[in-house]
């Protein structure tokens, strides 16, 4: 299914196809279009995209459970390609640059104005679809490994949704990091995937009761720490999951929020911990941004995490991939390409 398209024109710009959100929706709210971009303003880069990473954020966006600045907007908060141009006191970037960036709304189009801050050199050894695929799911995974809670070797950690973008790389990281790992999956393939990817345990929560199931592998002792990008459907009882301290990480809410629930639970299951944190908090600083990218992109560069793409659509059918992963068909990353 392709997107809609419309045109939208703006005198003295110059013209791109872009993907917008006029009225938040569903997939079918996703528009293909001819809009204006202009020049990149002071501490801005002007990329033309050859890849864009596909996120469960967007569909947040794109839904209105997140809230873009005005409406419309092009979605996407990855992606990779090559610098035009470059405004004002920008000095770390020059025309020509293979890039990457994240945290920038206005990926899914053929040239975004991204703020430099976001922006990192893209590896020789990187192509722009692994570029586009690994940056948000990358550092989402390097601040909830390496800074959220700090795995160690020996820790036993839970992944839910071990299959996904997220996931797959959470598995490996942390079986490269020396930790035991239980991953929950919604389906057999999904399991074998997880299996292949570092999940020393993979528990099919369709089918069996994954608080009971991880209780048994860890001998009753429980998981040091828990990352959760599922929500609704798996708390409260990831809980019972954890050991006496042990850390709940929630980073996304794909079967819906958490809902409210008084403190004193967390008490009660053991004075356990629970945070969600945002990838952008993270990246608030500059030397951070480069510090975790550099990071991120050592562990692929060893081998030790791969970054799996699982599906290619062209930008046009944009609607498809939004349906596909909102239904939880997909696993590993969906690149938009260009």
């Amino acid at each position: 299914m392709h997107v809609t398209e419309k045109t939208s024109r703006a005198a003295g710009s110059a013209m791109i196809n872009a993907v917008r959100v006029h009225q938040h929706g569903g997939p079918a709210a996703l528009t293909y279009e001819k809009v204006s971009i202009g020049e990149p303003g002071p501490g801005e880069v002007r990329v033309r995209n050859r890849a864009v990473g596909l996120n469960f954020v967007d569909i947040y966006f794109r839904s209105g459970v997140y809230t873009p600045p005005a409406l419309p907007f092009i979605p996407g908060n990855e992606g990779a390609g090559i610098v035009v141009a470059v405004g004002e006191g920008v000095t770390d970037f020059v025309p020509g640059d293979r890039v990457a960036y994240v945290m920038t709304l206005g990926a899914y189009a053929e040239e975004s104005i991204v703020p430099a801050h976001y922006m990192v050199q893209l590896p020789d050894a990187i192509d722009f679809e692994t570029g586009a695929a690994m940056l948000l799911k990358g550092l989402t995974a390097q601040y909830l490994l390496r800074r959220t809670f700090p795995v160690k070797a020996g820790h036993t950690v839970l992944i839910h949704a071990a299959a996904g973008g997220v996931g797959l790389i959470l598995t490996q990281w942390a079986k490269h990091l020396g930790a035991i790992v239980i991953g929950t999956t919604g389906s057999p393939e999904k399991a074998e995937l997880a299996l292949k990817n570092g999940c020393d345990f993979v528990i099919d929560y369709r089918k069996e009761d994954f608080a009971k199931r991880v209780k048994e592998i860890t001998n009753g002792e429980g998981c040091h720490v828990i990352y959760d990008g599922i929500g609704k459907a798996t708390f409260p009882s990831s809980l019972d999951c954890l050991r006496p301290f042990g850390y709940f990480v929630s980073y996304g809410s794909a079967s819906g929020a958490i809902e409210p629930f008084d403190i004193m639970l967390l008490m009660k299951k053991g004075s356990v911990y629970a945070t969600w944190q945002l990838l952008f908090d993270h990246l608030a600083k500059r030397e951070d941004v480069l510090a975790m990218s550099r990071e991120l992109f050592e562990v692929v560069a060893s081998g030790a995490v791969k970054i799996p793409i699982h599906t290619r659509l062209p930008l046009t059918e944009v609607i498809e991939a939004h349906r596909r992963l909102e239904a939880r068909e997909t696993t590993g990353a969906t690149v938009l390409v260009l």
